[in-house]
């Protein structure tokens, strides 16, 4: 399976040893491609340089496991993306584009009326979602 990752993600990954950090482990080991693009790992980085600089080393050691593409413009239809706030839709867009067939995302506030619901070819997840849809 190709996962996208989100930034939060990402963030999450890094900043905690705990279930986020297992399951992007999990997917690595259990074959999946994780995909994330410049525009999401640049956030990450935003982010852990705000709330916890000493996770930036986590994350560089973890992107070398992830497969990381240029940062592109939106190019998706607009019915695929209009739902989202407009920082978000380059975030749908890239998986779409990069032919994901999920996007991971704690963002439950801008993409959890999206969980479970295919865009495009892909179908939006929470952690503990895709999380049920592996190991199930």
């Amino acid at each position: 399976m190709r996962v996208f990752l989100d930034a939060n993600i990402l963030f999450s990954a890094a900043k905690s040893d705990g279930a986020v950090r297992a399951l992007v482990r999990l997917l690595v080991e259990r074959g999946n491609e994780c995909w994330a693009d410049a525009y999401v790992v640049a956030e990450a980085q935003r982010n852990l340089l705000a709330k916890g600089p000493e996770a930036l080393g986590v994350l560089d050691a973890l992107l070398p496991h992830l497969r990381v593409a240029a940062a592109a413009p939106v190019g998706a239809t607009a019915d695929d993306l209009a739902w989202l706030p407009a920082k978000d839709q380059p975030v749908l867009a890239a998986a779409m584009r990069l032919r994901c067939d999920a996007l991971v995302t704690g963002d439950r506030t801008h993409f959890g009326a999206g969980y479970g619901r295919e865009f495009g070819g892909v179908t939006i997840h929470s952690p503990r979602s895709l999380a049920e849809q592996i190991l199930g």
